[in-house]
């Protein structure tokens, strides 16, 4: 899994977080936690931890169950 890869995947999950206002910025991957940056209506919504997990998170681990986990660093 590199740094490609998940750009390529995160393209699946944008256009959901791109209707609502919102969206999504790769930042680094680091022993396999994939950090992001929700931005737009996303970075402020009470729900963005929810987006995170169940959406983005979700989405990740599917394709690449090494993955640990998904964290947002844009606060």
């Amino acid at each position: 899994m590199t740094k490609e890869d998940i750009l390529e995947a995160m393209k699946t999950i944008r256009p959901a977080l791109q209707a609502d206002g919102g969206d999504i910025e790769f930042v680094d991957l680091v022993d396999n936690v994939v950090k992001v940056k929700l931005t737009g209506a996303c970075s402020g919504c009470p729900h963005a931890g929810m987006t995170l997990k169940a959406g983005v998170e979700r989405t990740l681990r599917a394709k690449f169950p090494e993955i640990v986990r998904v964290e947002n660093v844009g606060r």
